[in-house]
């Protein structure tokens, strides 16, 4: 069984911690300007939001297998992902801040980071990246190369035609890429229970003949070593896996959701098994020193608090950018 090392730990530690503040900074910014009244047209950061706190040891498990070589789609809600790729803090806030100097010049914003350098990106489209991670897949295997592509969806995702088409496309490939489903039980306000038929996604890899496999209590660890087995099948030669991690969303689907399909209780219970405080814990009780751990945290937090500084400081993209890359 392919376990984390220290080092590795200790990467996904800092890495949700990095993820979680820069989601913690993105909360006031996104506020300003939509005060008293909520207009999601108003502030620096209009459009829809949608925070990933709760979510980060799905992106760090996986990601941890991976090298800027590899390919990764993710989903409308990105940050924690694309933090965990290795995207350029700075360039990334500077597009959700719609700057010039932002990753596609301001012009994608939260939903739509494209960072080639590290072959990152992501999409508002339900199940959009899986076509697209099966062609990157297919690419690096035409050309003799043993990289990866990851697909990162949501599971209400899998209830899409797109879902299935993909899975059984890249399966008659023995494409290497990895499927991974986050199961926060939400989409959007509609519960996985009534919306989905089969009680877990994971099996639903058997119809495509390939291994899958279900991951449970959100834990790092457990998700680094399903999804270590997985790419390291992809890149031999094994085809395609399908992953399920059950996870939490403790924000609203969107910021601003007044999140009133929720049970009664519901968003304390999830907020008691907030994933960093727990594995902040496992660390402290295999050996970790909390001075060690404090040090991390607070290097993660500067490097956010500094991206954020930066795209507030740079400049917005001048009104003649409209009409260049343009593709007509």
């Amino acid at each position: 069984m392919m376990e984390p090392t220290r080092e590795q730990m200790l990467w996904m530690y800092q890495t949700m911690v990095a993820s979680r503040h820069f989601e913690d900074l993105i909360k006031p910014a996104y506020f300003e300007g939509k005060q008293p009244v909520f207009n999601m047209a108003k502030g620096p950061l209009p459009g829809e939001m949608h925070l990933s706190d709760g979510q980060e040891p799905c992106a760090v498990g996986v990601c941890a297998h991976l090298r800027p070589t590899d390919a990764v789609t993710a989903t409308h809600r990105p940050h924690h992902i694309a933090i965990a790729k290795g995207v350029n803090l700075n360039d990334m806030a500077s597009e959700i801040f719609g700057r010039a100097n932002g990753l596609s010049g301001g012009r994608g914003g939260h939903m739509h980071l494209f960072d080639p350098r590290v072959n990152f990106c992501c999409s508002g489209i339900i199940a959009q990246g899986m076509g697209p991670a099966v062609g990157a897949a297919m690419a690096a295997k035409l050309r003799g190369r043993d990289d990866v592509a990851v697909a990162f969806i949501g599971e209400g995702a899998a209830n899409q035609g797109a879902f299935h088409e993909t899975l059984n496309l890249a399966s008659v490939w023995k494409a290497p890429v990895v499927f991974v489903i986050e199961d926060n039980a939400y989409g959007i306000s509609v519960s996985k229970r009534q919306a989905t038929a089969v009680e877990g996604n994971a099996e639903r890899a058997a119809a495509y003949a390939m291994p899958g496999h279900f991951v449970p209590d959100n834990d790092p660890d457990e998700v680094f070593r399903v999804a270590g087995e997985a790419i390291q099948r992809a890149r031999s030669g094994g085809g395609p896996s399908l992953i399920e991690i059950e996870t939490i969303r403790l924000e609203g689907h969107f910021m601003g959701d007044a999140e009133g399909y929720r049970p009664e209780g519901e968003k304390t219970s999830l907020q008691e098994k907030d994933p960093i405080t727990r594995y902040r814990a496992r660390l402290e009780s295999t050996g970790a020193a909390a001075g060690d751990l404090d040090a991390l945290e607070e290097d993660a937090r500067s490097r956010v608090a500094a991206a954020f500084d930066h795209a507030r400081q740079s400049a917005s993209p001048k009104p003649d950018d409209a009409f260049t890359t343009v593709f007509a």
